[in-house]
């Protein structure tokens, strides 16, 4: 069964209803123009279904779940949802918030966590963000130089060799201005667990050591050594590879891409300009002062930055989930986008530029040109999980918090034993399961989405509606909107669309710099 999304009822329940938001509206109608225009040179699958699938999300009409309280009759609809990990900002939203809940819960130590942003140089961040394997390595690079520091600090401070750290890695694709910005958000253990067997083999819960807030020249080794590793690793890829493999195999992706890092616009009459921004400008000193940010624990060299100034100490929970919930964030919020008197887009910054920048302006019909790069291709994970909070570590489950369930497991066993039932003396493991969206709402907004609000009782699941046919004429009978956005057909793939045809590809370049700031 699908999961579904924020629900509605038909006495009362005020449903989010997303067809209404401004988000929606512009993809709605700018889709089809989009798909047309690109229809020589078309949009990849993965990214077109995306969009396609967005236009479903929320929308009762496609599907949804029938809830209803047995004691006062009262229904509650619940649309289904995407589940897509692109731009949705309520499926978003909704992973944002599990895997935040799933880290606290079930992965995370009581320790000290510190964060690490690793920014990529521009050449970078567009190579990595459409190659997996690159990433990956440029990841493993950082990480290597990260924990070196680490066990190095530890020799020093303490005298004791320690080999298990531990880090989750969100790999962010997007800039606070909706832009290409592939950077590394590290929650990395602030400092290293020893382990040691006694003689006898037995093996004993490893023990934590704890460091003191890094120098900036620790954070600068930390850098410089990343960026010696990334050069080794760059050097030996372009001795074999030097081939732009995207604008070859996806002209348009590669475009739209290069134009969102650099903050260009992709197509239209305005194409390679500069993104239109609104805001008062303001000297840049006093800006830095309005900020109240630390710089103390940044270090630069040359397009590279390392940041490691937020830190959450041991056994604060609810500011880590906070922390988690910030670096799993989706990439837009429907507040942040507004629509101007003269027709365009306005998207708010998250927070004010140095030269003052607020707002970024755009046309309608270049939404979709800056969402497209902003989704990930399929089966290239977003989060990665190191040394000894990897899936396969030996030590894993002697650091991570206890299953909540296992004791209860235990327990049960154990009485129908007594009992004299069968039962396995060796049982498996209770599956691991993430929190139900109803789970999710009563843990972040304290609201109890299967509460009846009429009889305060719990409402139960009767049905779920997969036919759409069925769903309109369930939504007609009681008097709820059936209308869906039409079904927008993707064009044909050209069996030799790889091929640039220069009559129809302009030249388009753009400089090195960028005003972008993250």
């Amino acid at each position: 069964m699908r999961r579904s999304a924020v629900g509605d009822d038909r006495n009362g329940h005020v449903r989010h209803e997303r067809e209404r938001t401004l988000l929606y509206q512009v993809v709605e109608a700018e889709l089809p123009a989009f798909l047309a225009r690109h229809r020589d040179r078309p949009v990849p699958h993965f990214a077109a279904e995306e969009l396609r699938a967005f236009l479903r999300c929320g929308v009762l009409a496609h599907g949804f779940l029938r809830l209803r309280c047995d004691d006062c009759k009262l229904e509650r609809l619940v649309a289904f949802s995407c589940k897509r990990r692109g731009f949705c900002p309520s499926c978003g939203g909704r992973r944002m918030a599990d895997t935040a809940a799933h880290l606290v819960d079930r992965v995370w130590p009581h320790v000290p966590v510190r964060q690490w942003v690793l920014t990529l140089p521009y050449p970078l961040r567009y190579r990595c963000a459409y190659d997996p394997k690159l990433a990956s390595e440029v990841l493993r690079a950082f990480l290597r130089a990260l924990f070196s520091e680490l066990r190095r600090r530890i020799r020093r401070e303490d005298g004791i060799r320690a080999d298990q750290c531990g880090a989750v890695t969100f790999l962010q694709r997007f800039g606070s201005a909706m832009n290409l910005n592939l950077h590394f958000h590290t929650l990395a253990i602030d400092g290293a667990f020893v382990y040691e067997a006694d003689a006898a083999g037995s093996k004993s819960r490893p023990e934590f050591i704890a460091l003191n807030k890094p120098s900036p020249d620790e954070v600068a080794r930390v850098l410089a050594g990343t960026a010696r590793r990334i050069t080794r690793l760059l050097e030996r890829r372009l001795a074999t590879d030097e081939e732009d493999d995207l604008a070859r195999n996806e002209p348009l992706l590669a475009r739209l891409a290069q134009a969102s890092i650099h903050t260009r616009i992709a197509t239209g009459p305005e194409t390679g300009e500069r993104w239109q921004r609104l805001g008062d400008r303001v000297e840049p000193d006093a800006t830095d002062a309005m900020s109240g940010q630390d710089d103390a624990l940044v270090a630069r060299h040359h397009e590279m930055s390392l940041h490691a100034g937020v830190a959450v100490p041991a056994n604060d929970r609810n500011r880590l989930e906070r922390l988690c919930r910030y670096v799993a964030r989706p990439p837009l919020a429907h507040d942040r986008l507004q629509a101007l008197p003269d027709g365009r887009l306005a998207l708010r910054l998250k927070t004010r530029w140095r030269d003052g920048t607020t707002h970024i302006l755009m046309e309608r019909r270049d939404l979709i040109d800056r969402l497209v790069p902003l989704i990930p291709q399929p089966r290239a994970h977003q989060v990665r999980y190191h040394g000894i909070l990897a899936p396969a570590a030996s030590l894993r489950s002697r650091v991570v918090p206890a299953e909540p369930n296992v004791a209860e497991d235990l327990a049960r066993s154990q009485d129908e034993s007594l009992a004299g039932d069968r039962v396995d003396v060796n049982p498996a493991p209770p599956r691991r399961r993430r929190l139900l969206w109803a789970q999710l709402l009563q843990r972040v907004f304290a609201i109890d989405a299967l509460r009846c609000p009429r009889c305060t009782n719990s409402l139960r699941l009767i049905a779920a509606i997969e036919d759409e046919a069925v769903a309109r004429r369930i939504l007609d009978s009681i008097g709820l909107p059936a209308r869906a956005p039409p079904d927008l057909l993707l064009p044909e793939p050209s069996p030799h669309h790889t091929e640039i045809d220069a009559a129809h590809d302009p030249e388009f370049e753009f400089d090195q710099s960028s005003p972008y700031e993250d």
